[in-house]
């Protein structure tokens, strides 16, 4: 792993940006070591200086968390497939004339999951090596499809809080059943891009013995500042 820049926060964090391989990557850690680790992703082609992404890292370090985000394969600066940018374009076509959507979304975020698994597995073991990091590691994003595939391929994920999940692919559907974590699922009512009884479907399937649905009115990005105290809450419960 290769730091490419690092500076000290107002808040006390430390936040250094990284290069490990193709792999660009952000870094933020509380100041206190050991602390334990959060995977903290994004989806959409959106980049790791995502400003909501940002502040939530930010918040949770503060709260004495290592928080990480790398660009997946096809996000932030990274290259993207021209299928991929295909895929993007038939989907904003095919919201326009409100036509089906769903096999273009499959199209779409099913080989983003394949690409990035990996990718977040390689970061995770550079980053457990790190003294001042420490497990149990915990997942937190609104790529609700990677989450559940890493939560079934990683077993030092210990807890997991996913928000924006109406859209999974069926593949990740299915491997909902096998993760047993402690979850927490946030809920936007209004969602205009998540149908709503899909998300409520998919916390149905997880097979988590402790999931909990918190709902609140409002569209895609109106989840309040109060759930990520709430979810910093959630993971000191599994993680510290």
């Amino acid at each position: 792993m290769h730091v490419t820049s690092e500076q000290r926060l107002d808040d006390g964090v430390v936040e250094r940006a990284f290069l490990l391989g193709e792999i660009p990557g952000t870094l933020w850690t509380p100041g206190s070591a050991p602390a334990p680790l959060v995977l903290m992703a994004h989806n959409n082609g959106l980049p790791k200086a995502d400003p909501r992404l940002v502040a939530r890292a930010r918040y949770t370090a503060a709260r004495g968390y290592a928080v990480a985000t790398i660009d997946a394969a096809g996000c932030g600066d990274r290259p993207r497939s021209a299928a991929a940018e295909q895929a993007r374009a038939d989907l904003r076509r095919a919201m326009r004339a409100g036509e089906p959507t769903e096999e273009i979304l499959e199209s779409l975020v099913g080989p983003l999951v394949e690409n990035a698994v990996p990718e977040w597995r390689t970061t995770l073991d550079a980053l457990l090596e790190l003294p001042e990091i420490c497990g149990p590691v915990g997942y937190s994003g609104g790529w609700a499809a990677l989450g559940i595939r890493l939560a079934v391929a990683e077993p030092r994920i210990a807890a997991a809080g996913f928000f924006a999940g109406g859209y999974v692919p069926r593949a990740q559907r299915e491997e909902a059943r096998q993760v047993t974590i402690p979850l927490l699922f946030l809920l936007q009512w209004d969602d205009e891009g998540n149908p709503r009884q899909r998300t409520l479907d998919l916390f149905d399937a997880f097979g988590s013995e402790e999931k909990t649905l918190h709902a609140n009115p409002g569209g895609h990005t109106g989840t309040p500042w109060f759930e990520l105290e709430d979810g910093c809450r959630f993971l000191d419960r599994h993680l510290k």
